[in-house]
């Protein structure tokens, strides 16, 4: 725990409470949440504070709303306890979005003449992170996520970025074999956890110096917030990372922090019915003629499930696959029901998309990336293939 975030338990006291081997479920519903207090919420609402009392000297955790916010604090505390339970030596900073908290482990992590390994097939963004990394003078290097191909560029890197599952193209590596090599030659370790959450797998545990993740997709699960952090391990780098959400003023609101940490609490719910449907709607297409390369790490005959399989507890409630034609491809989406056309994923909402329509994505231009919400099983699945049936030529 860092010395603010010491400071800060003098004010709000973590839940310890937690039985020995509680469930992922109980551990959701109570993370973060303060010591019960008489006649006070359970989970108290945001504060909206640009500035807090402060006589004397500036010393405690609260004194300015971009440097610290009691409604961050819980949040923060509960992302902790769910991407590493038990562990007192993490650290968790919350952001305004996932892309402020991938920016503030590269930007912080990284100097002049410094080379940092990226996935070539990561998020959109990526390619938006790499023109600017080398506008410092970093170098970028990018190698594909399956096959763990990134350890053919790894030597003399300081930092080793990993997705996986990759997003769109859901390819998985194998995190502790890349951690170890990674470390092996003095280099740090930051994964993306976005797609798999912290209840699909802990990349901390798996010897990755840095968990990072959009809080905007399956952590807060309604649409309806952006939101980023990053979980670490390393005292020092973490204060890097602090420093730049200071200097970049990369903050979250109270109320989107407030919002994400109520979420929270029916996550584990959420993210089993989004995975049971996800694998059901997977065996559903992998019997439509129409569609190719249908990938989910759930299926037992996809390519990542063995790694998959080793390192994940879930698998996501992200299934992609490809149509003929660009035109099929909308035509389907133009004929989904229940499944919304919209980017992002992780929501209670089903959500679609031909994601080429970006650019961007080295995919092709009947690729879809369907996202499964809570729908009941039996809906969403008649609701695709019907659109399927319906966009026919």
């Amino acid at each position: 725990m860092s010395a603010s975030a010491a400071d800060g338990a003098e004010n709000i006291q973590r839940t310890t409470g937690f039985p020995a081997g509680a469930g992922e479920g109980t551990r959701a519903v109570r993370a973060g949440l303060p010591e019960p207090v008489k006649h006070e919420p359970t989970l108290p609402g945001p504060v909206f504070a640009a500035h807090f009392h402060l006589p004397g000297d500036p010393t405690g955790p609260y004194t300015y709303g971009r440097d610290e916010n009691p409604t961050w604090t819980l949040l923060e505390q509960a992302i902790g306890e769910l991407e590493a339970p038990g562990r007192e030596d993490v650290e968790t900073l919350v952001f305004a979005s996932g892309m402020a908290a991938i920016s503030s482990v590269l930007f912080s992590q990284l100097r002049t003449g410094d080379a940092v390994v990226l996935p070539s097939d990561g998020y959109q963004a990526l390619p938006l992170v790499r023109a600017q990394l080398e506008a410092y003078g970093i170098e970028v290097r990018t190698a594909p996520t399956g096959g763990d191909a990134q350890l053919q560029v790894l030597e003399g890197a300081r930092l080793l970025w990993i997705e996986s599952p990759s997003n769109p193209g859901l390819d998985v590596c194998d995190i502790r074999r890349l951690a170890e090599a990674a470390h092996a030659q003095g280099a740090l370790v930051a994964v993306d956890n976005t797609l798999a959450t912290p209840l699909g797998q802990r990349p901390l545990e798996l010897g990755a110096d840095f968990a990072v993740a959009s809080g905007t997709k399956q952590l807060s699960g309604h649409g309806d917030i952006l939101l980023g952090y990053v979980a670490g391990r390393d005292s020092e780098a973490m204060a890097g990372v602090r420093r730049w959400r200071k200097i970049v003023g990369a903050i979250p609101g109270p109320m989107e922090a407030w919002l994400a940490h109520r979420s929270i609490a029916t996550l584990q719910l959420r993210v089993d019915r989004q995975n049971a449907s996800a694998l059901a709607l997977a065996e559903a297409l992998r019997a439509r003629p129409e569609v190719t390369g249908l990938r989910y790490p759930g299926l037992w005959d996809d390519p990542s499930h063995p790694i998959a399989a080793r390192q994940m507890r879930r698998y996501g409630c992200v299934v992609s696959f490809t149509l003929p034609t660009r035109a099929r491809a909308e035509r389907f989406l133009g004929a989904l029901r229940l499944v919304d056309d919209a980017t992002s994923f992780g929501g209670v909402r089903s959500t679609a998309e031909r994601r080429g329509r970006w650019g961007g994505d080295a995919v092709p231009e009947g690729f879809i990336r369907l996202s499964v919400g809570a729908e009941d099983t039996e809906d969403l699945i008649a609701d695709v293939l019907r659109a399927l049936e319906e966009s026919a030529d």
